[in-house]
């Protein structure tokens, strides 16, 4: 493992790095996750995505690092690591991507964010705690869907979309679509709730 490690940090063309990070993430062993997500700053997003599927394979044991490595500094970092968490869809990571969503300067980063909160695995909490989680993405994409960016509240819609999966909050985010669509004048932002409600089988 150290010498696949070693690799990553040794490489010196952006190819060597992306074979290095293939090479490291197919090992699958938890020792590589810091190494890999050192990976989303090194300025190489071939070598980045590669990082994010590997981490994502090794799923639940990574969030810790992934949660106490987030790169205050480099936005770019920071979206994979966003992405990442998203994708895991683990619920410890429901602060992080609550405050990213609303507060992150970087739009790219706050979208990721938006997009996971719909999408954590719920089931892995307890029932209070579980229906207060839930609650708090709701309030935190309902809130975004007011964000000035278009994109933000693109964004947004896709979390609700996946949060109207949950019964009890499926007609609050329905009854929300309609009144988005009366008022959103972007195009492709109501394009996208009309969407998000014809795949719930919803119409608005």
């Amino acid at each position: 493992m150290d010498e696949l490690i070693n690799a990553v940090k040794q490489a010196e063309t952006s190819a060597q790095m992306v074979t290095a990070v293939k090479n490291l993430a197919a090992a699958k062993d938890p020792k590589a996750v810091s190494t890999l997500i050192a990976v989303f700053g090194y300025n190489n997003p071939a070598a980045a995505v590669v990082a994010v599927t590997g981490l994502t394979e090794l799923g639940e044991m990574a969030v810790p690092q992934l949660l106490e490595q987030i790169d205050d500094y480099n936005y770019g970092a920071r979206a994979y690591s966003i992405r990442t968490l998203a994708a895991i869809a683990d619920p410890r990571a429901l602060d992080v991507l609550i405050s990213t969503a609303a507060t992150d300067f970087a739009p790219s980063v706050r979208r990721a964010a938006a997009k996971g909160l719909g999408n954590l695995n719920w089931s892995q909490l307890g029932m209070a705690e579980r229906q207060t989680a839930i609650n708090r993405a709701l309030e935190t994409l309902l809130l975004i869907c007011q964000d000035t960016d278009w994109s933000i509240r693109y964004a947004a819609i896709v979390g609700l979309q996946a949060l109207a999966k949950i019964a009890e909050i499926r007609e609050t985010i329905l009854t929300f679509f309609q009144e988005m669509l009366a008022n959103d004048s972007e195009q492709a932002v109501c394009a996208r709730i009309q969407l998000a409600s014809s795949s719930l089988g919803l119409t608005t």
